[in-house]
Order: structure tokens, then sequence, then C-alpha cells
């Protein structure tokens, strides 16, 4: 079970969103001293979110990303790449996954991608509202089945995808269990998003079958000591 915390990037801030609304932000400041916060609990890899490239495609928040590489810690990172040229230049500063949203309905772009640089640089983020794939920063809801797509997506060679259920994301209810699991169902390999609000989620995580948990507020708030967890969970 692999433990992601999580730093979403606003105008090159560290910040936390309440269900996805830009208009409910935390700031929680400098992003490297983040990095460095999780870094010394023992994080291995971090889940990072550029919230203005989601929104508004391209890249927004590239100097806080460099800087966040700059301790050494491994990262992925979603939000607005819509483009191989992106995914190249994001590889070459040292992230380690790519992950593709939005841009992930088109599946010529996602075979693309998987065929280019492999299915362990490109993972798919796909995030719902009531299991239907939302886009765009979560700002428009489609009419596609979350696990239908997933299907789809691995007949095209994706092997993980990132799930948040954007109900449940910043509002530290507990992950979304039933529908995490029909997620896990499709074969593919599930990180779980959105929700968690104590090691209990963790542990629901593990045993449904979920290759990985991203934590976010639980870890900010301190509701999960993530150093405690990595002890407890990690592999």
């Amino acid at each position: 079970m692999k433990l992601y915390p999580a730093i979403d990037l606003h105008e090159g801030k560290a910040v936390r969103l309440f269900k996805g609304d830009y208009n409910q932000v935390t700031d929680y400041g400098d992003p490297k001293a983040q990095a460095l916060k999780w870094k010394e609990a023992g994080a291995t890899f971090l889940h990072l979110v550029d919230l203005d490239g989601a929104k508004d495609g391209g890249f927004k928040n590239l100097e806080a990303v460099k800087a966040i590489l700059s301790t050494g810690i491994d990262a992925e990172l979603g939000g607005g790449i819509r483009s191989l040229e992106q995914i190249d230049v994001l590889l070459s500063i040292g992230i380690k996954r790519v992950i593709l949203g939005s841009s992930a309905l088109n599946l010529d772009f996602v075979k693309q991608a998987i065929d280019k640089y492999g299915s362990d640089k490109i993972v798919v983020g796909i995030d719902c509202k009531n299991m239907m794939v939302a886009t765009h920063g979560w700002l428009n809801t489609s009419n596609i089945e979350a696990t239908d797509f997933a299907q789809k997506l691995k007949n095209i060679g994706v092997k993980t995808i990132i799930f948040t259920d954007i109900a449940k994301d910043g509002t530290l209810t507990g992950i979304s269990v039933e529908s995490t699991k029909k997620m896990v169902e499709t074969g593919l390999d599930i990180v779980a998003s959105g929700g968690a609000k104590s090691l209990d989620d963790i542990k629901i995580a593990e045993e449904i079958g979920c290759e990985g948990i991203i934590l976010g507020k639980s870890i900010y708030n301190g509701n999960i000591d993530l150093k405690e967890a990595i002890n407890k969970f990690s592999k």
C-alpha cells in the first residue's frame, strides 16, 4: 500500500480546496516547505496537482514544481496536461509520472502517450460526481460513466488510475468505499483519492485492493499523522 501526500498548487502556493471549489481555498504557503515536511515524515513520492493548469490548460505552477523536485523527493503531476510536448517537459525536469485528466477523454492521445512513454510514466486521473466523469478542474461533468471509461483505458494499455470522488474531496468524511471498490473491480491499479480522515480509511483502501491512497487535508489538519501512517501501512 503506497501513501501519496498531496500538494495542490494554486498561484504558486500550496493550497487545499473544499470539494474542488476554487472559491473555498485554504492557503498552506510555500510548496517546497510542504514537500520537505512530508519528506521528513518519511514520504518518498508526492502527488502534485496544478489547479490553475487543470482549469485553464497549460503550465501555471512550473517554478513551484521545480522547487518541490529540488528537495530530492519523487513526484507525479496532473493538471492541464494536454500535449506530448508538455509531457516531455515534465519528464525532463524530473517528474516520475504524468497524470492525464480531461485530456484522457481523447483515447487516441492517451494511446500515443502510453506508446511513447510507457504505462509506468503515464497514469490517468478519473474524477467523478456520482460515478460520472468530471473535467476541466471539476467544473464540468460529462455523460461518461467511470467504470466504462476505465475499461476503455485498460484496453489501450493504461495500468494505473487515480480515482477521486469529488463529493468527498477535502471533506474529511471518509473515502467513497463502494465507488472505489467498483473501480478496483476493473482490474486496474487504483489509487484512492478524496475524503480520507483517519488511519481506518487507509486500512479500508488496503482491504478493498487499492494500490495506494492520496492523503490531503487529513495530513494538513493533523487528523492523520503521516509518519505514523507510513510506518504502519507503507510497503
